[in-house]
């Protein structure tokens, strides 16, 4: 198992990606501190991943109060002794609108949340890792940077600036043996993309497949990636696999940009 017995932060743990991030560090070996701002979503989520409790804990966490990232950082080191790895899912998306009806405080709150927010929870988990020799931190990109979907510039913009933040990080912190990449997804089979679907079948009086396939019909695989295959590259930026993969990003996409 490629995390075998190290320990893995992931924030944003909800229905979604973050869950499956948990998900495929556990299955990958790790014990895993989940953090999250509800605290009673976290506590079913550990409960039903790991019935014993052996390997889970969970913090109620905003990314964006430094208290509350070291807090996090310090239950980590506590309960398992150091912190290895973090997987940064934490995000602020519901930023939408072109230039003359998008709102100036949705960009700021997703310029708070997806680009400080991140830098505050890194800040005590360098330092964690420092003090063990080192680590991975592994954030989380989007498609949207480099190719308009959704009509969601503001968050697309937040996320290119934290892979600009990232490669700073990469060289700021490289000399303590801590490497930073991002895993890069674009459409993802989950909660929020199945509602989605659903919803647009509903409101054009056509199926679900239907849908499903303007959107993916011209990827090479034929098909939309699942939010558990973006966790597992997570976990493998995350392991030791990648100890000399710093500085980069990868695109999960099933082929996507390849149209």
């Amino acid at each position: 198992m490629i995390l075998n017995s190290k320990t893995v932060v992931v924030t944003g743990v909800g229905g979604g990606l973050g869950r499956e991030c948990a998900t495929s560090a556990l299955r990958a070996g790790a014990n895993v501190v989940m953090a999250a701002r509800t605290k009673d979503t976290l506590e079913a989520i550990a409960a039903e991943l790991d019935p014993s409790g052996k390997h889970v804990a969970t913090h109620v966490t905003d990314i964006t109060d430094p208290e509350s990232c070291a807090s996090l950082v310090e239950l980590a080191q506590t309960r398992f002794g150091s912190v290895d790895a973090l997987i940064q899912v934490a995000a602020y998306e519901n930023v939408w609108g072109g230039l003359y009806d998008l709102k100036f405080e949705d960009w700021r709150k997703a310029f708070e949340t997806n680009v400080i927010g991140a830098l505050t929870v890194i800040r005590p988990v360098s330092e964690a890792m420092k003090s063990g020799g080192g680590g991975s931190v592994v954030l989380i990109g989007s498609q949207s940077m480099f190719q308009p979907q959704l009509p969601q510039g503001g968050y697309a913009a937040s996320k290119s600036a934290l892979l600009s933040a990232m490669y700073y990080l990469c060289d700021e912190l490289g000399p303590h043996n801590i490497r930073c990449n991002m895993v890069v997804p674009s459409w993802m089979w989950g909660p929020n993309v199945e509602m989605f679907v659903t919803g647009t079948a509903k409101s054009q009086g056509r199926t679900k497949e239907d849908v499903l396939d303007d959107i993916v019909g011209k990827f090479p695989l034929r098909r939309m990636t699942e939010d558990g295959e973006v966790a597992d590259v997570a976990a493998f930026f995350a392991s030791d696999h990648a100890k000399a993969v710093t500085g980069q990003y990868l695109l999960v996409n099933s082929g996507e940009m390849m149209r």
